[in-house]
C-alpha cells in the first residue's frame, strides 16, 4: 500500500475549464489555478511512491477542503498519480501507469480552513 498526503486545494477538472480557440476549433483547456496545482501536486509525489503499478488499483482519498464551496472532485489528483507519456516515452513516472487502472474508490470531503490537502491511500487490487 502507498500512503501520501498532498497539500493544497485541488481543483474541480469540470469547473476549472475554460474555452479558448485555436484558429477556427474551440477547446476546452486547464485552468491557470487547476494547472498551478497540478504542478505542486506532482512535485510532493515522493519518488519512492512512483512505483508505476500496472495492476488494477484500489484508491482511498479524504480530501481536506478550506470551505464547503468546493466540489468533491478527485479527478485532477488521480491525473496527478499516473505517468506521463510522450510519443510512447515515460517522461514522468506515476504511482500507477494510467488511471484507467482505478477499478475503486472511496473519497471523503472533509473541512479544514488551515490545511486544504489530500491524504490518499492506493493499493492494488
Amino acid at each position: 500500500m502507498i500512503k501520501l498526503t498532498i497539500l493544497g486545494e485541488p481543483y474541480s477538472k469540470a469547473n476549472s475549464r475554460k474555452l479558448v480557440t485555436f484558429g477556427n476549433r474551440p477547446a476546452s483547456i486547464k485552468s491557470a489555478g487547476a494547472l498551478k496545482y497540478e504542478k505542486s501536486a506532482i512535485l510532493q509525489i515522493p519518488e519512492s511512491a512512483k512505483l508505476m503499478i500496472a495492476d488494477p488499483v484500489a484508491v482511498t482519498m479524504k480530501i481536506y477542503y478550506a470551505s464547503h464551496r468546493k466540489d468533491l472532485d478527485e479527478s485532477i489528483i488521480l491525473d496527478c498519480l499516473q505517468a506521463k507519456k510522450s510519443k510512447g516515452e515515460v517522461v514522468r513516472r506515476g504511482v500507477y501507469v494510467n488511471d484507467r487502472q482505478v477499478r475503486e474508490k472511496h473519497i471523503y470531503h472533509f473541512i479544514d480552513k488551515a490545511c486544504p490537502r489530500a491524504e490518499i491511500e492506493v493499493r492494488i487490487i
